[in-house]
């Protein structure tokens, strides 16, 4: 079996160690993408991370490919039907660093109530005066958790630690979650209408799309915090935008761009067929968020941590292994 592993970091090398030692595994720094596949025709199972391409585009050009392992939970970056047409099976990593997603939500948080940013990027520069530094409290906020997942959860009972008031809705409530943590949920238009902090914790698919638009933005309080560290497209960001133009939200924490991966690439602008394949609205949006001073972004950063990538690697390198051994774990797809 050919095993190539996609956006590969010096790091993870002795992760993958036992099967480089039969001399069957490649690994890469780059992501997998359209412009590269024909490299890797000889594929039997990939391993890519959230950046490679892995649409039909790409994988027909993969004639031997039979497991796809993506160390992510997420899977908008694989296009599922036709991997059920071709009989590839993909796996993912089902849950990992919650506590660590979680953590990240509060580390935009508090960077945003306690003016972090400004206030250090000024004592920097020699310049330890206060005015126009002043924050927020927590406590005594309320937080709105959209999707009560495991992350969710991680986030309210963060959230309860610093004397937050939380209102949660999801589609599939847990209702013993809600018994036992002591929050409500409610209906979705109620929870924007009474948080003054609004956090994200739902799977990108075509129902979570636009999530967040002009409707859901107008419902919200004047001066609403936003976090979103689930996958950009679940914010309208023109609607974003406009929210933040008019002081709808007072500021946003983000980790994750609709065209995040993109952005990353700006000569990408320049290629003739760019125009084809991506919303060039979306991405200079993108990059008005990226210079205004009351958002924060992070590159998709919040499950970096040494123990959320261990855990990564670790579910990774047994899904490879079930799968050769021929019980295949972690199934989304075959």
């Amino acid at each position: 079996m050919k095993i190539k592993i996609f956006e590969f970091e010096t790091q993870e090398k002795e992760c993958f160690q036992e099967f480089a030692e039969r001399g069957d595994v490649e690994c890469l720094s780059e992501a997998l993408s359209a412009r590269n596949a024909e490299r890797h025709t000889d594929a039997d199972i990939i391993s890519p991370f959230i950046y490679s391409d892995l649409g039909s585009e790409v994988l027909e050009k993969m004639p031997d490919l039979k497991l796809i392992a993506t160390r992510s939970t997420g899977y908008d970056h694989i296009d599922l039907e036709f991997c059920r047409k071709k009989g590839i099976k993909v796996v993912n990593v089902p849950s990992y660093g919650d506590n660590t997603v979680a953590e990240h939500v509060f580390a935009l948080l508090l960077a945003i109530s306690h003016r972090l940013i400004q206030a250090v990027d000024r004592t920097r520069k020699g310049d330890f005066s206060s005015g126009g530094l002043q924050g927020f409290d927590l406590k005594g906020r309320t937080i709105g958790v959209i999707g009560t997942g495991s992350i969710g959860e991680q986030v309210i009972r963060i959230a309860q630690g610093f004397g937050m008031n939380v209102l949660a809705f999801d589609v599939q409530p847990r209702y013993e979650l809600q018994e036992k943590l002591e929050f409500q949920y409610i209906e979705f238009e109620n929870l924007l209408q009474q948080s003054d902090v609004v956090t994200l914790h739902v799977p990108a698919t075509e129902k979570t799309r636009n999530l967040i638009s002009r409707k859901e933005f107008d419902l919200m309080k004047e001066g609403t915090v936003l976090i979103n560290t689930s996958r950009g497209s679940i914010v309208d960001v023109e609607a974003f935008l406009r929210a933040l133009s008019e002081g709808r939200l007072r500021a946003a924490g983000l980790d994750v761009l609709p065209e995040e991966p993109t952005v990353r690439e700006e000569a990408e602008v320049l290629r003739s067929v760019y125009e084809k394949t991506h919303d060039l609205t979306t991405l200079l949006a993108d990059h008005v968020l990226l210079r205004l001073n009351n958002v924060i972004i992070t590159p998709h950063n919040a499950f970096n941590t040494k123990e959320a990538v261990q855990q990564i690697m670790d579910t990774t390198i047994e899904n490879i292994k079930s799968f050769l051994q021929g019980h295949p774990q972690n199934m989304v797809s075959g």
